[in-house]
Parts: C-alpha cells; sequence; structure tokens
C-alpha cells in the first residue's frame, strides 16, 4: 500500500458513514481509546484460548468478546519486533534490523531513525493523549526515549528482562528521567508486571482530565527470562508437570488447538526436535528440575494474566471499558536460549536473583505445533497469538480470523481506528509511509486479499505470499518452500517440487531486502551478546561488567 492509497483509507475509515457501517453509531460519534498490549517471549500456544493448560481467563474472556487472527506474524525477535509495532514499518527500514548495538548501516542503526513515526506520533495530532509503560528497548541507549517520539507519558525500562529490581538494581524512567533509587514515587517491592498496569492506570487518569482520548502501548518484559514471579503463583502449577511433561502436553495442546479451530486438522504436529529428550527417559529428579522451571513459567504467565484482570477491572470502574480498543500479541515465539536443558539458578528459583530459563525442551511445548523458536523465521518462531477487543466498536464475539496480518498492520490498524492522517514528515525529514494494512476490515469479517510478507533476522528469511511461504535457516542455508493451507507445520519441503515458484519468491526476497535496508547488512549472528544493552549503557551507575551469555531478549 503506498501513501497515498493509506491516506485514502484512513480518511475513509474515520468518515461517518464508513465507521458506522464497520462499528455502529457510538464508535462514530465518539473516538475509541486504544490500548496495545505485547507480551515477551510467550509461545503461539500459551494462553487458554490458544491450547494452553495454564490458566489464563482474562485473556481468554478478551477473547470470547473478540476476535483471535490464527495467522498473526510477528518479527522473531524483541527490538525489530518493538520496531514495527510501534512504526507500521519492518523493522530495518526504522533502523532496528537486530538489537539496540550501535550499528554503521541503516538499517541496523540500534534506535529508531528519523524517517519513521510512532502510533503516539501519529495520534497525537488526532487528539489522543499518549502513554506508555514497560520495556521500551528501541534505542534508549542512543538517546532515543519515549518522550522523544510522542508519548506524553511514560514509565519505562530501557530494555527488560528483569522483574524483581531490587535484586538486579534495575533502572526505571519517568517521562524520560532516570528515577532516583530508593524514590517514593515507585513503591519499594514493585513486581514489573503489576508496575507496568498501576502505573498506566494513573496515567490514563491524569490523560482524562483533558476530556480526550488516549492510547497507551504497554509493554510487558513477562514471561522472558530470567523468569521470576511470586512464590504463590510458583506453588499454584509446582509439580502439575511431572506426569505429563512435554511430550503428553505437546499432545494435549494440539488436541485442544483442533478443538478450538486454532489450527486445521491436516496440519500434523510437528516432530519433537532430535535435541530434547523423550520425557520418560528422565529421571525423576531430572523430571522434578523441568516442572520446577516450568511451573515458574506458568506462573510468570498466570501473573502476566492477573494484570490484564487489573486492568479490565480498572477500565470498567473509569466507565471507559465499552469504546477502549485492546490488542494483545507476543513479541515473538518461545525462547530455547540456554539449550534443551534451560537454567534453574538460585537458592530459591524465581525470586530475587534466581536466574531461570526454560530452554529448547519447554519451548517446544510453547510453540505447539510449530517448529523452531524465537530468532527464526519458521512457523515456530514468527507465529503470535493476536486477541482484539472493543465492544463498542468489534460486534464478533468469540470468533476466528484466518487472515495473514503482522506487527505492521497494528500502526494502520490504531489510525483508522482514531481517524488519523499519516503524517508526510518528521522533523524535516520525509517519513517512509507504512508497510502494513488497517485491520479493521477483518475485525468486521471482510476477508483480506492475500499479500506478501517479509522477514529477515540474523540471516535467517523468510516471505509468505497467500499460501505460500518460502524459508531459510540462516544467512547460508537452502531455502525450504511450504504450503501453509496444506501444511502450516512446515513438514514437507516443495522446494524442489516447484522450483520455479522457489526461484520466484527467492528473488523477489532479494528485492524487498534491497529496498528495506535489509542489505547492506551490519553482521550479527544469533551468539551475540545484546541481552541488556540499553540497560548497561543507561545505568552508568553500575561498573560490575555482567558475564556474556547467548540469551538475548
Amino acid at each position: 500500500m503506498d501513501r497515498r492509497q493509506f491516506l485514502r483509507y484512513t480518511a475513509a475509515a474515520a468518515g461517518s458513514l464508513a465507521v458506522t457501517q464497520l462499528f455502529g453509531d457510538t464508535a462514530a460519534r465518539q473516538k475509541p481509546n486504544i490500548i496495545v498490549m505485547l507480551a515477551d517471549d510467550m509461545g503461539f500456544s500459551d494462553l487458554g484460548c490458544f491450547g494452553s493448560e495454564i490458566e489464563t481467563p482474562h485473556l481468554d474472556g478478551l477473547a470470547a468478546n473478540g476476535v483471535r487472527f490464527t495467522q498473526f506474524y510477528n518479527c522473531a525477535r524483541c527490538c525489530p519486533s518493538r520496531a514495527a509495532i510501534l512504526t507500521g514499518l519492518y523493522p530495518h527500514l526504522a533502523g532496528v534490523g537486530h538489537m539496540t548495538e550501535k550499528g554503521d548501516t541503516p538499517g541496523y542503526l540500534g534506535h529508531l531513525n528519523d524517517r519513521c513515526v510512532t502510533i503516539a506520533e501519529v495520534l497525537k495530532p488526532a487528539g489522543y493523549e499518549t502513554i506508555m509503560t514497560g520495556k521500551w528497548h528501541v534505542g534508549q541507549n542512543q538517546g532515543v526515549t519515549p518522550k522523544l517520539r510522542g508519548f506524553d507519558r511514560s514509565l519505562n525500562s530501557a530494555a527488560g528482562g528483569f522483574y524483581y529490581p531490587s535484586g538486579k538494581k534495575s533502572t526505571l524512567y519517568r517521562n524520560g528521567e532516570e528515577i532516583p533509587a530508593g524514590s517514593k514515587d515507585i513503591p519499594a517491592d514493585w513486581y514489573s508486571t503489576d508496575l507496568w498496569v498501576d502505573q498506566g492506570l494513573s496515567f490514563v487518569d491524569e490523560a482524562r482530565t483533558s476530556g480526550k482520548p488516549f492510547f497507551w502501548y504497554l509493554a510487558h518484559n513477562a514471561p522472558h527470562f530470567p523468569l521470576q514471579a511470586p512464590a504463590k503463583d510458583i506453588a499454584k502449577y509446582r509439580g502439575k508437570y511431572k506426569t505429563r511433561g512435554w511430550d503428553k502436553l505437546r499432545e494435549d495442546r494440539y488436541k485442544k488447538q483442533k478443538a478450538l479451530g486454532i489450527i486445521n486438522e491436516r496440519w500434523p504436529l510437528s516432530p519433537r526436535p532430535d535435541e530434547v529428550k523423550a520425557w520418560e527417559t528422565l529421571s525423576e529428579e531430572e523430571k522434578d528440575r523441568f516442572d520446577h522451571i516450568m511451573a515458574i513459567y506458568a506462573a510468570v504467565v498466570d501473573h502476566l494474566d492477573q494484570s490484564v484482570g487489573r486492568l479490565i477491572a480498572g477500565l470498567k470502574a473509569r466507565g471507559i471499558f465499552e469504546n477502549t480498543l485492546i490488542m494483545f500479541v507476543s513479541d515473538n515465539g518461545g525462547n530455547a536460549e540456554s539449550g534443551p536443558n534451560g537454567k534453574l539458578l538460585g537458592t530459591n528459583p524465581g525470586a530475587v536473583n534466581s536466574t531461570v530459563f526454560c530452554g529448547q525442551s519447554w519451548a517446544t511445548l510453547e510453540n505447539t505445533p510449530f517448529r523452531r523458536y524465537k530468532h527464526y523465521d519458521h512457523e515456530g518462531g514468527i507465529s503470535s497469538p493476536f486477541i482484539a477487543h472493543w465492544p463498542n466498536g468489534i460486534a464478533a464475539r468469540g470468533e476466528l480470523r484466518s487472515d495473514a496480518g503482522h506487527f505492521i498492520d497494528i500502526l494502520p490498524t490504531c489510525a483508522a481506528a482514531a481517524g488519523a492522517v499519516y503524517p508526510t514528515e518528521r522533523a524535516g525529514n520525509a517519513v517512509y509511509p507504512p508497510e502494513g494494512i488497517s485491520l479493521l476490515p477483518a475485525f468486521a469479517g471482510t476477508k483480506q486479499t492475500p499479500r506478501r510478507i517479509f522477514w529477515e533476522h540474523e540471516g535467517n528469511a523468510a516471505v509468505r505470499d497467500g499460501d505460500w511461504k518460502l524459508v531459510r535457516l540462516g544467512e547460508k542455508g537452502p531455502w525450504e518452500l511450504y504450503n501453509l493451507k496444506d501444511d502450516r507445520t512446515e513438514l514437507v519441503n516443495l522446494a524442489e517440487k516447484e522450483g520455479a515458484r522457489a526461484k520466484e519468491l527467492s528473488a523477489a526476497w532479494d528485492a524487498w531486502a534491497l529496498r528495506v535496508n535489509v542489505t547492506p547488512r551490519t553482521g550479527h549472528s544469533a551468539d551475540d551478546d545484546s541481552e541488556n544493552e540499553d540497560k548497561k549503557t543507561a545505568d552508568k551507575k553500575s561498573t560490575k561488567k555482567k558475564k556474556k551469555t547467548t540469551g538475548t531478549p
């Protein structure tokens, strides 16, 4: 969609007749509040409404009274996904093709550039108060703060990967300024999942005094490592993963997904990877250890859902729930970092100063039924659970959408719902037109025209064209071709049989990569340690050098 097409679309969607047809008279008269809620490292199947055994009643409730997209895509990794959500661009166009380490090529600057605009910068001229709470991670180490990118009010961490900061000496920022240690503005014993919601609701109260609608970007760092959760939440799940393990639980989730309509009956469950042991071959001691790891992970997800419950209650108490568009999504697939054994370190795992990673074995469960994980462009790395809820604007209740959506669609959706006009420049620089499309017609049940969607991260690459997907493992890996209509779990490689199609899509990917600044490429590999580059730079008081790991957010 070029700029003129986008502007025509958003203008039409903002017009009273078009909005009335889609959403009814109330939405036509009153702009909605908008909340974009992001989870971190949560797998495709980790919500109850996407197949999980983890208790997530509040998110399940939003799904039951809204719509779920079963084929919604992220950018395989934390920073690129955040850049795409915020700007409506492929992340390399926004300057964040990898993480936030400073690069020397346009696609890898490590911060949002001046040729992109954020959702906040688009919605402010349309009369919105703008709020951000949570994990920023798009270049605060290089001076790019929420305040400088359109947010009126913000409470954020520069990067993320922590929950109880009293154990990590983490730094928080309010409206771009560092909050001094011990400040009474922040609860002394805060837990990040709760803090982002509670402080955000306070910002909502401040914003509502203006009489304007608000946009709130709520970026959780749960359930990213190091996995930490309140003891009572961990105790709720302790012992529940011993008997069935990842093998039987994958089958359970797969069966539930088919019953829910999340996946098609003809897509087989992908096989357990060779690196992951069969659960029944483990010793009782090993089973207990893995049960402990997954109990902590489940507790983090459960508590995230509890925070959604407090958010919903807060909106209802303020009388604004019905006309608030909430979109919930995860930034990438489940995380296999730390390998098949995961990590369970500390005298009290899950508490302050402990370090817990799920690892590949449990990530294979989290991404049921798909192959691979975060970092990769196979379905397990780029498929997200997506929920949209808006009582005044979405008539659907509990419906599924199989349209292929992407993070680049979120900004156009917000702009269309707000009646905002996309700008042509920022700070004297011409800005790129958005790469995505509005999802409002899909919310209303209109089938979208198939389109091409592209990916690249650390040399991993893919392009989806309608039902066809070309995907590559690493920069030097061979191209694989799959028909996702018949084989979304990517088990039957048709690259040789459909050679002409594979060649055409490969050429299309090459052209896209050149256009959006994937190439020239600043070299990065999956082993790069950029876990907390923003935090390391921003927290100048900390002089202790951290030990490098392969885990990165």
